[in-house]
This record gives C-alpha cells, structure tokens and sequence, in this order.
C-alpha cells in the first residue's frame, strides 16, 4: 500500500473498458487498485490516538501515532452492510464524489486487497468498480475474493 499523487492502474482501466471479468480479476492480481482512504478530521485522530494508547504532539494537530490507514467503504441506511467502491483512479474516484474537499486513496496490491476482504467478508455486500462511470462494473465480494486467489 503506498499513496501516490496521481495513482492509477491502466491495466485496470482497459479491462473496465472492454466489460471483461477476467481482464478485471487479472488486473487485481498483477497491477493496483485504487482505494478510498478514511479521511478522520486532526481532532478527532488525536482523541482516538490518545484513548488507544498513543502519544500526541502537543505543538502539532497531528498524533505521533494513530492506527493503520483505513479504508472508506460506503453503507446503505438502516443497515450493517456495507459496499466496497475500487477505482482504476484518483480521477475515476473524484468524479463520484465532486464536492469532496478530503479524497485521499491508497494504492493496494493483491495481498493488501485479499487481506482487506478476508477481514471484512461478512459486512461486505457489493463492490463496485469506478461507479461513477464510464465503465462501472460489479462483483460480489466473495467472488472478488476466490479472484485475488
């Protein structure tokens, strides 16, 4: 996992492109996809940091130490459940949320992305690829699993 400033995987964008699964599943395996990270606001990082143990910087708004960079996944009302949104962009993931003045991503490989969905399998209902278009596509998230494999 590593943030870059105009992160992308190609590969990844002519598999949506051409609506071929198996160009996607490849893609997954031997490039990156885009991931949305968390985005928690200075003050509300600090508190967490300090109730979890660590020690903040005074003269600064920023935790010494806070937990793993989290991925932002997106829920349904009046449910647990929650859906997984992948992009072959920085750009495909601003073009679904505009107006969004804090979009940070991460860049997963395989590994990263397989860990990921083995530890939320269970509160995961759907994952989408580049939702705001021009080529969405969709997999069910154990589906997407047995593909990183």
């Amino acid at each position: 996992m590593t943030e870059a400033a105009s992160p992308r995987s190609e590969a990844l964008e002519l598999a949506l492109a051409s609506q071929d699964v198996a160009a996607v599943a490849f893609a997954l395996r031997h490039d990156v996809v885009v991931v949305p990270k968390l985005v928690v606001p200075p003050a509300e990082a600090a508190s967490a940091a300090e109730a979890d143990g660590a020690v903040a910087d005074r003269d600064s708004a920023e935790p010494v130490s806070v937990a793993a960079e989290q991925v932002r996944v997106f829920g349904r009302e009046n449910t647990d459940k929650r859906i997984l949104l992948l992009f072959s962009s920085a750009e495909a993931y601003a073009a679904m949320v505009p107006d969004d003045p804090d979009l940070e991503v991460m860049l997963y490989d395989s590994d990263a992305l397989r860990a990921f969905m083995e530890v939320h399998l269970d509160v995961l209902e759907q994952v989408f690829f580049d939702i705001a278009g021009p080529h969405t596509m969709a997999a069910a998230p154990e589906d997407l699993l047995k593909a990183l494999k």
